[in-house]
């Protein structure tokens, strides 16, 4: 019999809306899915959004107080889309509360909200999954297995980049994101998170590095209301944005590579052009997320003049196979969160955990902080091991 899973979703932005659909769109495309997610409360403390959400998505139950998610019975799984700076203390009561957490990275503001996320889901003996949704696109999966598999020689060096321009526009709302207490670090948080965590999925552990940050933008107007997103707030009072645009990033690996990770949330021109270049003894692999199902190959024994051919990921890449019957169908950005959502419900199905976890989340988070100190202090930082699996 089909075992039915009460979820929750606390934050109902625009991620909050992304998890909503992964978990109606989940067995449509995993039927063989041992349980089926039934949306059961909605959390958010703007008057009125969860209201809506409930309307739009069918939530049987919509609250402002996310603390009655905690003590809702019903309530099994928890997304938690919220802002960063609530990452640590609802993430935290979930996992004490029992309850199985799908939460959105960089899990805090600092590693150590991490790892107190990290512990408090391994205490309560329930599953850990965290949004690093690049790592699950099935051409960086495919990549992965070649550079794992020696198919471009030793790994020499790698070159990571996350470029947008949502930021980018004078106007654009001084919201939470901008502020060190509640949003932590700027784009190291938002984007060079995804950065450090695919450079380890591809490369394995960061032993050190050296970073350079930089704030372009150093004022924004105060939104006049309630945001969502990356809204803008034309005319509202002047304040200090006071964390980076901008980060630059040498990095060393254990395994001897070394690496440039590069991010920035006021590149214009630039809209989400996130990707990666890994170079090897006998060839590379470049991935575009803008063209999420290609991959560039080079491979062979030329060396000088090697040509790169075009692959188009298909069934048997990764996770496509569940959404394309043939290779160079399109997949898009909330199938990454589709597959997500399977690997969350399956780790709580089968009690093992599948795809990124907590300590993905904390290696992550100290990459970060290692970066953060490198930029205040200068020169090269050691990164802590990683605890992750």
């Amino acid at each position: 019999m089909l075992r039915t899973l009460g979820v929750a979703v606390v934050g109902f932005g625009w991620m909050g809306r992304v998890h909503s659909r992964a978990y109606a769109r989940v067995r449509h495309h995993y039927p063989h899915l041992a349980l089926t997610p039934r949306l059961v409360a909605v959390a958010d403390d703007v008057p009125g959004r969860a209201e809506e959400a409930a309307g739009q998505f069918g939530f049987a139950t919509a609250v402002r107080d996310w603390r009655e998610v905690a003590a809702d019975p019903r309530v099994e799984a928890v997304s938690v889309t919220a802002p960063n700076f609530l990452h640590r203390e609802i993430g935290v009561a979930m996992a004490e509360a029992g309850k199985h957490l799908w939460i959105e990275k960089p899990v805090g503001l600092t590693a150590a909200d991490a790892r107190a996320v990290a512990d408090a889901v391994a205490g309560a003996g329930v599953q850990g999954t965290v949004g690093f949704n690049y790592r699950g696109a099935p051409a960086v999966e495919a990549a992965r297995e070649l550079i794992v598999s020696g198919g471009i020689g030793t790994v020499t060096h790698a070159r990571i980049r996350l470029f947008s321009d949502y930021a980018a526009h004078p106007e654009s709302a001084l919201t939470w994101r901008y502020e060190r207490r509640r949003g932590g670090s700027g784009v190291l948080g938002d984007l060079a998170s995804h950065g450090a965590d695919l450079a380890r999925y591809l490369l394995g552990d960061i032993v050190s590095l050296t970073a350079d940050t930089a704030v372009f933008v150093p004022r924004r107007p105060r939104p006049l209301g309630a945001t969502a997103g990356h809204e803008r707030a034309a005319g509202g009072e002047s304040g200090p944005v006071e964390n980076e645009d901008y980060v630059s990033c040498l990095l060393r690996f254990a395994s001897g590579a070394r690496g440039v990770l590069e991010a920035c949330r006021v590149s214009v021109g630039e809209q989400n052009n996130y990707g990666f270049a890994v170079h090897g003894t006998r060839g590379a692999v470049f991935w575009d997320f803008r063209r999420m199902n290609e991959l560039g190959v080079s491979r062979g024994t030329d060396y000088q003049d090697q040509p790169v051919t075009t692959r188009h990921v298909g069934p048997g890449d990764g996770e496509f196979g569940a959404f394309q019957p043939g290779a160079a169908n399109a997949m898009g950005y909330d199938d990454l969160k589709v597959i997500e959502a399977y690997r969350f419900l399956r780790s709580v199905a089968e009690d093992t955990p599948y795809g990124a976890g907590l300590g993905d989340a904390v290696a992550s988070a100290a990459a970060l902080e290692a970066m953060a100190r490198s930029a205040q202090h200068g020169g090269w930082v050691d990164v802590a091991p990683s605890q992750a699996g």
